[in-house]
């Protein structure tokens, strides 16, 4: 698989469930103004996807017009534990480094698992991505956004609630939809 398919299905997945089932109701501004970055990492272990991470903070510092960056981790990661290692060491990254309050870094994983809930738990769609990924966040427009939001803690409950309410077997089937590239 190439960069640019990679790409695409996670474009496709940012559309169809990110934006399509509003699990986050501020992407879709940011996409149609293209200021989501994606960014593919050939890297397979935790150093270099560190690394990575760190060249993506320093792409968002430089520029501005970029809001938010999807780091994807295509060749590495497909254990979830390996995964959550990699986010605990991202997150020390962030504070260490002395971004913490700039940059927020957001999880995704394929089987993303919420620790309260069951593997086949429709819930855990609300985190589950084509690929594992990083997502970078610009604090304060986290912040501005969530400010200008009616009721901005009811978010992952509401997006629980629906991923539940659709079913196991629909966010199985939307979420593979994702990854044919067939699509426009």
């Amino acid at each position: 698989m190439n960069e640019s398919e990679i790409i695409k299905q996670t474009r496709n997945w940012v559309e169809k469930v990110v934006i399509g089932l509003n699990f986050c109701p501020f992407a879709q501004r940011e996409l149609i103004n293209e200021k989501v970055r994606f960014t593919v990492s050939d890297s397979i272990g935790i150093e270099a996807a560190l690394e990575n991470l760190l060249r993506e903070i320093h792409f968002l510092e430089d520029n501005s017009g970029t809001e938010t960056s999807l780091l994807i981790y295509p060749l590495a990661f497909s254990e979830f534990d390996d995964y959550l290692d990699l986010l605990d060491l991202a997150n020390a990254l962030v504070e260490d480094q002395g971004y913490e309050g700039i940059f927020q870094v957001a999880s995704f994983h394929p089987i993303y698992q919420f620790a309260d809930s069951a593997k086949d738990d429709a819930a855990n769609y609300t985190n589950r991505s084509p690929y594992p990924m990083l997502h970078l966040l610009r604090e304060e427009s986290l912040e501005l956004a969530l400010e200008n939001y009616p009721d901005p803690d009811t978010i992952p409950e509401r997006n629980v609630k629906f991923a539940r309410e659709k079913g196991l077997g629909y966010m199985q089937v939307l979420l593979e939809s994702c990854m044919k590239n067939d699509q426009n």
